[in-house]
């Protein structure tokens, strides 16, 4: 009997994108990878990463785990369908307005809100060619934001694309962990640096946090449009002539 490990080592060569979503012997399919996907997509959605497994996803679908291999080889096969099925659900039939800077701020903001909505994406190990057809669509969209730029390379633009997927990331994390505090907890920090500027012994940074701009006080990524000031930023630098 084939085990776990050697078929996902026979399947390692080759992704579930160019693997037919049924053999052409056998019985028909009673399931499809779309309703694997929706099974495990609520599963992490309710419980991390962590409660993903083949076995859950069975069960969930009311059926054994071993039936679950005529339509994937394990489980880096769902997440490469969950990924995928979730970067389907950032919005790409948009006009673009010309403006590189604007056209993946807004991109940004919307990979953004689908990352609020999986928190379990932020913790899917990165790797850097993890792209699958719905994927393939959302690097087309980037690429084709950044058509007006002059003087950067397919590497660079490409380059720029992955820095802007890593900062959105960052920044989801940054506020999902926000959410997450204890009330008291972020009142206790926010007390401390207040109490600290007032000693006297970082004078930078109690010119920062009393410079008389709030929008800039230290918190979460998606207060007072911190989240847009920030990508904007980082991507007129990404983009400048060098």
């Amino acid at each position: 009997m084939v085990g776990k490990a050697a078929r996902e080592d026979a399947a390692e060569a080759v992704l579930v994108w160019e693997r037919p979503e049924r053999g052409a012997r056998g019985p028909a399919p009673e399931r499809s990878r779309e309703q694997l996907t929706a099974a495990a997509i609520g599963l992490a959605d309710a419980g991390g990463l962590a409660a993903l497994s083949v076995r859950q996803v069975a069960r969930e679908l009311a059926t054994g785990p071993a039936s679950l291999y005529r339509y994937v080889s394990g489980r880096d096969d769902l997440v490469d369908l969950m990924v995928d099925a979730a970067t389907g659900e950032i919005d790409l039939d948009v006009e673009l307005t010309g403006d590189p800077v604007a056209d993946l701020v807004a991109l940004a903001a919307r990979t953004h809100e689908v990352q609020l909505r999986h928190p379990w994406l932020l913790e899917v190990p990165p790797e850097a060619l993890r792209v699958g057809p719905r994927g393939l669509d959302y690097l087309e969209f980037a690429l084709r934001a950044l058509e007006p730029v002059t003087g950067l390379t397919g590497p660079a633009k490409l380059e720029a694309v992955a820095v802007l997927n890593a900062l959105v990331t960052m920044l989801s994390g940054v506020e999902l962990r926000a959410r997450r505090a204890p009330t008291g907890r972020h009142a206790a920090q926010t007390a401390y640096l207040g109490a600290v500027a007032r000693r006297g012994g970082h004078p930078l940074l109690a010119r920062a946090l009393t410079d008389g701009r709030p929008r800039d006080a230290v918190g979460g990524a998606g207060s007072d449009g911190r989240f847009e000031r920030v990508v904007r930023r980082v991507l007129a630098g990404l983009l400048a002539p060098y």
